[in-house]
C-alpha cells in the first residue's frame, strides 16, 4: 500500500492539518461508493451528486482557508510599506537590513502557502482519477470543465493559484527598492528583463513554476511527444533538473529529431524508381522503406538503454551509423546491388536516437519549460516530415564525379551522408553531457530559517507526488494511513517489457491499437504513394514530392486547431471517435472502385486520411500521456518507447504489404493494401466505443 502522505511534525503545519482536503474520509466514500453500486443500493445520479457536493465543501474550505491566509501575508506587506515610508525622510541603514529580513520572512511565509496549495492540487487529482478507476465514471472530464469554467469558481483558486502571483510582485518590488535605496528610479516594472536575484524570490518562482501549466497548444503538442511527466516533482528534483539542462544539447537533440524525419521520408518519392534501376519490382520500395523500421524496432531498445548512462555517446554512434548507411544506400546504384541498397536502409534505422532525444528531454529538461521542449520535438519531427521529400523533388540531378553517380536516386543518400558529417561536427564541439543524477547529491546552503521552510516543504509533499497512476496493483481495501512511506520500489521505473505491460490497463492497450492503426494507414499512403501516382496518373517524382510535402506541412496546422479549440469544445474521447470514423470514410474512399480512378478522388480521400489520423494521433497520445503509469516516465522501458515500438512495428507490417501486395500485380495493389488498413480501423472504433462506454 502507498500512503498519500505522512504525518505532519512541524508545528505550522500542524494548525492548518484541519484546512488540508481530507483524502482519507473521501477515499472511504469512493470505497464505500463502489460496494454499494455493485450491490444496487445506490444509483449513479445519487453517487454523482453527493460527491461532487463532498468536493466543492472540500475546496471550498481550502479556498477559504487560502483566502484568509493570503489576507494575513498582504496585511503584513503593507504594516511593512508603511514603514518603508518613513526611510524616505529618514534613511536608516539597520532599518533597511532589518525590512529586507522581513520581507525574506514573509516570502518564506507565501512558500508554506504554495506547498499548502500544491498538497491540496495533488490530492484533489489524486481522488478524482481514484473515483473513475473504482467507479468507472469519466467524472474527473466533467467536474473540472463544469468548475473551472463558472463565473465563481473556487477551483481556479486551487490549480491557478489566483492572487498570489499579486504578493510575489509586491515582495519582489519592495525588496528591489530596498536593494537599491539610494539613487535609483527605476523599479522592477521598468525593468522586466532583470529580475530581483534573491534566493526566496527564486524559491517561490520555482514553486508558482511546479503549480503552473503551459497554454493549452503547447501542452497538446508536448503530449503529441508522450513524453510521459511525472505529477510533481520535488523542488530538490527541480534543482537537479536545472543543472543538468543545457540548451545548445537540447538543440542538438531537436535537429537530430529532425534529421532523422528528413531521412526518412527523402527516399520515399524516388523508392519505385531506385528498385526498378537495380532489377527489381516498383513494389519492393516497400521493402526499400521498411527496412529502416525494421532496425529500429531493435535500436529504439538499445538506445533507450544506452541513454541511462550517457547522452552523449549514443548520438556519435547514431550519427557515424547513419553517415556510413546513408553512403550505402548513395553506392548501390554503381555496384548495382538491391542488398546493398537494403544493407544501408538498415544502417539507417540502427541508428535511430529518437528513444535518446525523448530521454533528453524527460530527464534533462526543467519541467517549465519541458512543455515547450516536447512541443519543439514535434514540431521537429512534423518539419522533417515535410522537408523529406520537399528535398527529394528539388534534386532532380544527374551527372558523374570520378564514376560516382549522382542522379536522383542517389543524391538523398549523399545528401543525408554530408547532413550527417556535420551535425557530428557540431556535437562534438557544442554537446556537454549532463551529469549522471548519482554525481548530483549535494544540497545548496540555506540559512537556518531558509533550511526549516525548505524542510516543511519537502517534508510534506514529497510524499504526494508518488502518481496514482504508478500503483496499478494499490489494494484499495487497505486503509490509507499517514504515517506510512511510500515504497521505493513502487516508484522505480521497470525493467523489462513483461514488467512495463504488466502496467497497460486495457484502455492503454486500446489506445496503442489506435496508434498501431493510424501508423499503418499512415504508411500506406506515403510508402506506396510513388507507385500508385505512377501507374495511374503518370506523376513525376516532383509532383509525387509536392504531394507529401502538402501532407507532412498540415502536422502542426491541424495539431493547432486541435489544440486551441476543439479540446475545448468536446471530449477527447469524442475527438478520437469522430477522427477515427473520419479515417475510415477515407480509407473507403480511396478504393478504387469507379472506373476511372481520379486525381481528385486520390488527392481528397488521401488528405482526409492523413488529416484525420494526426487528429487521431495528437489525441490518443495525450490520452495516453495522462492515463499511463509514471513508472513508465523514466528507464530503459519509458512510454515513449513502447509507444515507439508499436508505431515501428505498424510501419514495418505496412511496407512489407506493400511489397506482398505486389505480387497480385500493380492493377490491385492499392485495394490490396487498403483492406488490411480498413479491418484495423473498424478494430479500433470498435475498441474505441467499447471502452468509451464503459467509463459512462
Amino acid at each position: 500500500m502507498v500512503a498519500f502522505g505522512k504525518k505532519l511534525k512541524n508545528r505550522q503545519f500542524e494548525e492548518w492539518q484541519g484546512y488540508y482536503i481530507n483524502y482519507k474520509l473521501m477515499k472511504k466514500k469512493v470505497k464505500q461508493y463502489a460496494g454499494q453500486i455493485e450491490t444496487g443500493g445506490y444509483e449513479r445520479r445519487y453517487v454523482l451528486k453527493d460527491f461532487s457536493r463532498m468536493l466543492d465543501s472540500q475546496i471550498e474550505k481550502i479556498v477559504l482557508f487560502l483566502l484568509e491566509q493570503q489576507g494575513i501575508i498582504s496585511s503584513s506587506i503593507s504594516k511593512l510599506g508603511e514603514q518603508q515610508d518613513m526611510l524616505q525622510t529618514e534613511p536608516d541603514l539597520s532599518k533597511i537590513v532589518s525590512l529586507r529580513e522581513a520581507y525574506r520572512d514573509i516570502g518564506r511565509d507565501l512558500l508554506k502557502l504554495l506547498s499548502f496549495v500544491e498538497i491540496n492540487a495533488v490530492g484533489l487529482r489524486k481522488i478524482l482519477k481514484k473515483f473513475d478507476k473504482r467507479l468507472g465514471y469519466r467524472f474527473t472530464d466533467y467536474y473540472v470543465k463544469s468548475r473551472a469554467n463558472h463565473p465563481y469558481s473556487q477551483l481556479q483558486q486551487v490549480f491557478k493559484h489566483v492572487g498570489l502571483g499579486a504578493v510575489v510582485g509586491a515582495i519582489s518590488r519592495n525588496l528591489v527598492e530596498l536593494e537599491d535605496f539610494q539613487g535609483s528610479y527605476l523599479s522592477i516594472y521598468d525593468q522586466p528583463t532583470c529580475p530581483l536575484q534573491d534566493p526566496v524570490i527564486d524559491s517561490i518562482k520555482a514553486a508558482i513554476d511546479r503549480l503552473s501549466y503551459s497554454t493549452s497548444f503547447l501542452t497538446f503538442l508536448g503530449q503529441h511527444a508522450l513524453i510521459v511527466h511525472e505529477d510533481l516533482p520535488t523542488p530538490n528534483e527541480e534543482q537537479v533538473d536545472d543543472e543538468r539542462y543545457h540548451f545548445m544539447s537540447l538543440l542538438l537533440n531537436l535537429m537530430n529529431t529532425f534529421l532523422y524525419m528528413v531521412n526518412t521520408y527523402i527516399i520515399v518519392p524516388t523508392a519505385d524508381d531506385y528498385s526498378m534501376s537495380l532489377g527489381a519490382a516498383a513494389t519492393v520500395c516497400g521493402v526499400v522503406i521498411g527496412s529502416m523500421a525494421v532496425a529500429q524496432i531493435f535500436s529504439s531498445i538499445y538506445f533507450s538503454a544506452w541513454s541511462n548512462k550517457s547522452y552523449f555517446q549514443p548520438l556519435v554512434f547514431s550519427s557515424i551509423i547513419l553517415f556510413v548507411g546513408n553512403v550505402m544506400y548513395a553506392m548501390a546504384y554503381d555496384f548495382n546491388s538491391i542488398a546493398l541498397l537494403l544493407l544501408g536502409r538498415l544502417f539507417c534505422g540502427l541508428g535511430s536516437s529518437r528513444a535518446v532525444n525523448r530521454r533528453y528531454i524527460s530527464d534533462c529538461v526543467p519541467l517549465k519549460i519541458r512543455m515547450q521542449a516536447s512541443a519543439g520535438f514535434v514540431s521537429a519531427s512534423a518539419l522533417g516530415m515535410a522537408c523529406g521529400p520537399a528535398l527529394a523533388g528539388l534534386l532532380q540531378v544527374k551527372f558523374k564525379i570520378y564514376n560516382i553517380t549522382i542522379n536522383q536516386n542517389t543524391i538523398p543518400g549523399w545528401v543525408m551522408a554530408v547532413a550527417w558529417l556535420l551535425y557530428l561536427i557540431w556535437l562534438s564541439i557544442s554537446f556537454k553531457e549532463p551529469a549522471h543524477l548519482s554525481q548530483l547529491n549535494h544540497t545548496p546552503e540555506y540559512n537556518a530559517s531558509q533550511a526549516e521552510s525548505d524542510a516543511l516543504e519537502k517534508g510534506v509533499t514529497q510524499p504526494l507526488l508518488v502518481s496514482e497512476g504508478a500503483h496499478q496493483d494499490d489494494d484499495d481495501d487497505q486503509e490509507c494511513d499517514v504515517s506510512e512511506e511510500p515504497s521505493e520500489d513502487s516508484r522505480a521505473p521497470v525493467n523489462s517489457i513483461r514488467a512495463a505491460y504488466k502496467l497497460l490497463t486495457p484502455s492503454v492497450k486500446v489506445q496503442l491499437l489506435i496508434y498501431f492503426m493510424l501508423k499503418y494507414a499512415m504508411e500506406i499512403l506515403l510508402a506506396e504513394s510513388s507507385v500508385i501516382t505512377s501507374y495511374y496518373f503518370n506523376w513525376t517524382t516532383s509532383r509525387v514530392s509536392l504531394f507529401l510535402m502538402c501532407l507532412g506541412l498540415t502536422v502542426l496546422p491541424v495539431n493547432l486547431i486541435v489544440g486551441s479549440n476543439l479540446s475545448n469544445m468536446f471530449e477527447d474521447r469524442q475527438i478520437l471517435l469522430a477522427s477515427e470514423i473520419m479515417v475510415c470514410l477515407g480509407i473507403l474512399a480511396s478504393f478504387n472502385i469507379i472506373i476511372p480512378y481520379t486525381v481528385t478522388q486520390y488527392v481528397i480521400s488521401g488528405l482526409v486520411m492523413f488529416v484525420s489520423a494526426e487528429v487521431v494521433e495528437g489525441v490518443n497520445l495525450s490520452l495516453l500521456s495522462r492515463v499511463m503509469s509514471s513508472r513508465l516516465s523514466r528507464g530503459t522501458f519509458n512510454g515513449g518507447l513502447l509507444s515507439t515500438e508499436a508505431g515501428t512495428i505498424a510501419r514495418v507490417i505496412a511496407d512489407a504489404t506493400i511489397t506482398l501486395a505486389g505480387y497480385a500485380g500493380q492493377s490491385r495493389l492499392l485495394n490490396v493494401t487498403l483492406l488490411p488498413s480498413l479491418a484495423i480501423c473498424i478494430l479500433a472504433i470498435i475498441g474505441t466505443c467499447l471502452t468509451y462506454n464503459s467509463q459512462y
